[in-house]
């Protein structure tokens, strides 16, 4: 469908709340939405969490997240939702448990609210749910028909996360300019099949301006383990500017390369937006007229937060990391469909290398 749409879509959460102490709205959100049986999927150590801010949220039904967003996990939830007769689901806790949720409002066609403890993904605000196989390699994306309803961030409660999900998330959200520019030139469309207006191109540039000027102060609040306006800047970036940026700007190499890099065992212990922030280097590679600058720019944002700028960082050892870029480069060729969202077509030597030259950047 690139290049055949003339009309302009946007799309966006309808409520959009953050803030210290905002997880005590959660209750009267419920009792807005005329909720009498709500279904909370988390897992056992969020739902304590929750409880321990909130505790008359022990009295809502809970579904305890198996840990994979699997087919199988996403049943799961809606069979938990039919057994308790609820109304509304609510996904609470990172991007895989949240995306169970979602998947199974798809099925269900509740009304959804999400309640992130961690950023590690813009997952938030989307309308997308990221389904994996058992052994965690990328199975599918499905969509509700529209983004949730409600959207409540406590940044007292994701303030206490530990460094690693933050940093993830400023991986998953430094990419968007990136990728929306690359989208927008080769004709593509947008998650809602339209084309991408003014207010997106703004998002993504307030969203990547943002994390330059103000993730080094955002850190220190992590270390304190205490909101502070930047951390608050930020995590409106993160979660946010960065939700919006990729479903109403579109995606393109960098978010591509996730889907060949599940496939390498090495990784699996990665997070999404770990593997997006190298994603995004190797994307800037393969841009023929990319600026040394910008890499100048990135390369020791990288260094300060921590993000990985190689094969190496993520995992992979030396002796395999030839045969792991190829197997890299050819799923992401063979499965991605965000990778027909660039200046020219791809093939897999071309991308491998690039993989391999993140090494020499």
């Amino acid at each position: 469908m690139n290049g055949t749409t003339t009309h302009l879509a946007f799309g966006a959460p309808a409520r959009y709340i953050q803030g210290p102490g905002t997880l005590a709205q959660l209750l009267p959100l419920l009792d807005e939405f005329r909720s009498t049986r709500a279904l909370v999927v988390a897992d056992d150590f969020v739902r304590k969490l929750l409880c321990d801010a909130v505790p008359e949220l022990q009295g809502l039904r809970w579904h305890v997240f198996a840990g994979e967003c699997t087919a199988t996990e996403v049943d799961r939830v809606v069979q938990s939702f039919r057994d308790g007769a609820c109304d509304l689901i609510v996904g609470a806790g990172g991007g895989k448990s949240i995306d169970a949720a979602k998947g199974a409002q798809i099925a269900l066609g509740c009304p959804v609210f999400i309640v992130p403890t961690v950023a590690s993904t813009d997952a938030p605000t989307s309308r997308v749910a990221v389904l994996y196989t058992d052994d965690h390699r990328l199975a599918e994306v499905r969509a509700m028909r529209a983004n949730p309803d409600v959207v409540l961030v406590d940044t007292a409660v994701l303030v206490q996360a530990p460094r690693r999900f933050f940093v993830s998330g400023l991986g998953d959200a430094l990419s968007k300019k990136f990728e929306m520019g690359q989208c927008v030139g080769a004709g593509g469309i947008n998650f809602y099949k339209g084309r991408q207006g003014q207010l997106t191109t703004l998002i993504g540039e307030a969203c990547f301006s943002t994390l330059m000027a103000d993730t080094a102060d955002a850190l220190a609040a992590v270390e304190a383990k205490a909101p502070n306006a930047a951390f608050e800047r930020v995590l409106e970036a993160t979660i946010l500017l960065s939700g919006l940026a990729f479903e109403n700007g579109g995606l393109s190499v960098a978010h591509s390369l996730t889907r060949g890099l599940s496939a390498i065992p090495a990784i699996h212990g990665s997070l999404h937006g770990e593997e997006v922030a190298f994603g995004l280097l190797v994307q800037l590679l393969l841009e023929r007229d990319v600026q040394q600058a910008m890499l100048d720019q990135l390369l020791p944002y990288y260094r300060m937060t921590g993000l990985p700028a190689s094969l190496q960082a993520l995992g992979v050892p030396q002796d395999g990391l030839a045969e792991a870029a190829l197997k890299i480069a050819e799923v992401t060729v063979a499965t991605s469909p965000h990778l027909k969202h660039f200046s020219r077509t791809l093939v897999a030597g071309e991308l491998a290398e690039a993989i391999l030259a993140t090494s020499r950047a």
